[in-house]
């Protein structure tokens, strides 16, 4: 069993790494590459510049406005963030707090809805949001990307569930009402899990493409990732384009993850354990 054990363990240890190098190499490559002329990438892929060129950055940030898209998703992925981890954690914290009746559907309802992704009921959202006037909106985005909250109130369930009673009942004694026991006490406590569940959230909304593409229709709403679209569309044309774009997209991603990457594994630990 021991020898099973270290086997299994060894042969993770080389996937993994195998995978991260590859991953290395590819980001290499693609930061590389943004830094390389049309002609260069055509005769040199994959290797160094023959000379280092900042005009596909100039191209993408200077001319073609990339900074306003970029300061979209910014804000569009911070207040979906927001919204999501404040809603998600209120319903969770109501389902594993209290008794109530239809308690087991509730679960199993949210439960399920980790099985299918939002994309599959793109028709009847489109019809309600445009019904509601929220197409083009960034509030529409926002109450969709908070309306998809299974695995946010999955974890957080999880988490306030190993929390000790003795926390809410003694702060009933001291006076204190339903939502201040939750914001002020249950909240501070959940921080691991609400920086997990937000910088999983933040990679997953700024990534997005598809809810973008069918509310998002105005140019002047749309994000980092239908900017990049643009020079994909037409590949060959501005194929050196497309390395500078998506290396500007990629730098918040690499910088966040590198901040609070130790956060990540404590938080799904401590929402992930049900005792």
């Amino acid at each position: 069993m021991k020898h099973r054990r270290k086997a299994g363990s060894w042969l993770a240890t080389v996937v993994l790494t195998l995978y991260c190098l590859i991953a290395v190499i590819l980001i290499g490559n693609m930061i590389i590459s943004s830094f390389k002329t049309k002609q260069d990438l055509l005769f040199n892929t994959f290797g160094l510049p023959t000379e280092i060129t900042f005009s596909n950055y100039d191209k993408v940030i200077v001319e073609d406005g990339f900074f306003s898209n970029f300061i979209n998703s910014i804000l569009l992925t911070a207040s979906s963030i927001v919204s999501l981890i404040f809603f998600s954690s209120m319903v969770a914290y109501g389902i594993a707090r209290y008794r109530f009746r239809g308690k087991a559907f509730i679960e199993m309802y949210f439960l399920i809805g980790l099985m299918f992704p939002i994309q599959i009921a793109i028709l009847p959202l489109f019809i309600i949001m445009r019904t509601l006037n929220l197409t083009n909106s960034f509030l529409g985005m926002i109450i969709l990307y908070s309306a998809n909250m299974s695995f946010s109130v999955f974890i957080f369930n999880q988490f306030f569930k190993q929390l000790p009673g003795a926390l809410h009942e003694s702060a009933l004694i001291d006076g204190a009402g339903e939502f201040t026991i939750f914001m002020r006490i249950m909240m501070p406590i959940s921080k691991p899990v609400i920086s997990t569940m937000a910088l999983i959230s933040f990679v997953q909304i700024w990534n997005d493409f598809y809810l973008p593409l069918v509310f998002l229709t105005k140019k002047s709403l749309h994000t980092i990732t239908l900017a990049i679209y643009q020079y994909l569309a037409n590949f060959l044309a501005y194929w050196n384009y497309v390395f500078a774009a998506v290396t500007l997209a990629l730098i918040p991603v690499i910088v966040i993850f590198f901040i609070f990457s130790d956060q990540i594994i404590a938080g799904l630990v401590a929402g992930s354990i049900k005792e």
